[in-house]
């Protein structure tokens, strides 16, 4: 019997508790595991929105605190949520760029942000029983793509962290508003920097063995922030200053706002979220044995929906079920949902440390760059592997569905101000290179190739995501 049909037999190993010896390292696992891209996205948003470091350590802080608290909803499980497999909960990627655009929307801003998040939570928590319904519209051709779009995107972040931070700002002088080139984008210590923390990352990955390979990204930042720190570009002044303990209180930035075009962006962007969520949780069901039928899957993409509402509460963003650490389950065959829940109560420990924040608030860019392109490429890779599996030479039309969805989601990337003409209430969506493709490529496959059956739809995510695992 394999190591993977041996587990399949045991589903009661999803309910099994170890003893405190193992729980808690092997919890502490799954949560180095994620605990890079978990703060990458707070990171992202925070300085492209330009807040002060200050408010940028609180947005660390409020994301390990609903991080833990939307991964112990989905791992413990309550009448109707969650689903009760071992699942760690993170921010998703997905939103990083419509939260940007509408971010940087004049009468947006971040309370905007902050009310389309609670909105969406809302929406996910009234549409989970629906969602089923729509997986035809999300086969591999147009989640492959998606993903691919969303790491593209990334991709830009990650290679400006890496220069330095961005290429040009905006200065007050007089009374005008100017855009004036960064001095310190693209210095030769920054960049030696970023990439001392990429091979240090490849060299992990190709040669470490075990835990250490699953943490190469974790145990690269630490290695660039020591290196950064001996070359003085690292202060930690404010790390020192912040206190250890402090409480994540909801509405920290005041009182949410909702405006009906971000609203409509955010739900989208959660329609996308659940359906990952969704392949991630098929997935887990083969990995552990788990019979996962339609009640479970509802009330794991209730619990998203709940998780995001106390994101927009507590704020911080929409989450979703984190791959690596699906991945990291089929690795390591520790399908206990008690050792993840163990996972969310030290995330949400970390979220009451006001310190922690503050020294992961602290590590320069440049270092953040190296492990972005990292991160990021992957995101893109999974993408590209999920599409090396869809038919093209039976379907043609899958070219052209690829083809042009990427195209259009390239558009606000190489292209910032193509919509300028357009009303300032879409912007938020035009801007958005991940929404543009996600519409261009469901609209595209209709179009071309209909809609297949449920079940067929249903097999074709989970290989979509155990593809996403494997990657």
């Amino acid at each position: 019997m394999t190591e993977l049909s041996a587990r399949a037999a045991r589903p009661d190993l999803v309910d099994a508790r170890p003893g405190a010896s193992k729980l808690w390292p092997l919890a502490l696992q799954h949560v180095l595991v994620m605990y890079a891209g978990a703060v990458a996205v707070p990171l992202i948003v925070g300085r492209a929105l330009n807040l002060s470091p200050e408010d940028v350590a609180f947005l660390i802080s409020a994301d390990l605190f609903a991080c833990g608290i939307a991964t112990l909803i989905q791992c413990i499980g309550f009448p109707g949520v969650g689903i009760r497999l071992p699942v760690m909960m993170g921010v998703t990627f997905a939103s990083v760029g419509p939260m940007i655009a509408m971010g940087s929307a004049p009468d947006v801003g971040l309370l905007g942000i902050y009310g389309s998040v609670i909105a969406a939570g809302l929406f996910g928590l009234l549409v989970a029983p629906l969602v089923g319904r729509i997986l035809p519209l999300f086969p591999p051709v147009v989640t492959g793509t998606v993903i691919l779009v969303i790491g593209i995107s990334l991709m830009r972040v990650g290679i400006n962290w890496a220069g330095g931070g961005v290429p040009t700002f905006r200065k007050v002088i007089g009374e005008e508003t100017v855009q004036v080139a960064n001095p310190a984008y693209g210095a030769p210590l920054g960049l030696a920097i970023a990439v001392f923390v990429l091979l240090t990352i490849l060299a992990l990955v190709r040669w470490g063995r075990g835990f250490v390979a699953h943490v190469a990204v974790l145990l690269g930042i630490v290695a660039g922030a020591v290196v950064a720190g001996l070359a003085g570009l690292m202060h930690l002044d404010k790390v020192a200053a912040a206190p250890w303990f402090g409480l994540v209180l909801p509405f920290h930035f005041g009182a949410p706002q909702f405006h009906l075009v971000p609203i409509l962006t955010m739900c989208l962007v959660m329609i996308v979220v659940m359906i990952e969520s969704l392949g991630m949780f098929l997935a887990l069901g083969d990995i552990t044995g788990q019979r996962v039928d339609k009640a479970a899957l509802t009330r794991g993409l209730r619990a998203d929906g709940v998780g995001t509402l106390i994101g927009g509460i507590f704020n911080t963003f929409p989450y979703t079920s984190f791959s690596q650490n699906v991945g990291l389950v089929g690795v390591t065959g520790v399908s206990s949902r008690w050792v993840t829940a163990a996972g969310g109560a030290i995330m949400l420990a970390l979220g009451l440390m006001p310190k922690m924040a503050a020294l992961v608030e602290s590590v320069p860019v440049v270092v953040l760059g190296g492990a972005g392109l990292v991160m990021f490429g992957m995101v893109a890779a999974t993408g590209v592997r999920i599409l090396a599996g869809v038919d093209y030479a039976s379907n043609r039309n899958h070219l052209f569905v690829v083809a042009v969805s990427v195209g259009v989601g390239m558009i606000p990337l190489v292209g910032p101000g193509f919509f300028h003409a357009l009303p300032g209430g879409l912007q938020p969506l035009l801007e958005s290179g991940i929404l543009l493709a996600t519409i261009a490529a469901v609209a595209l496959n209709a179009f071309f190739n209909g809609l297949s059956g449920e079940a067929e739809a249903r097999h074709q995510v989970s290989l979509a995501a155990r593809a996403a695992d494997s990657a």
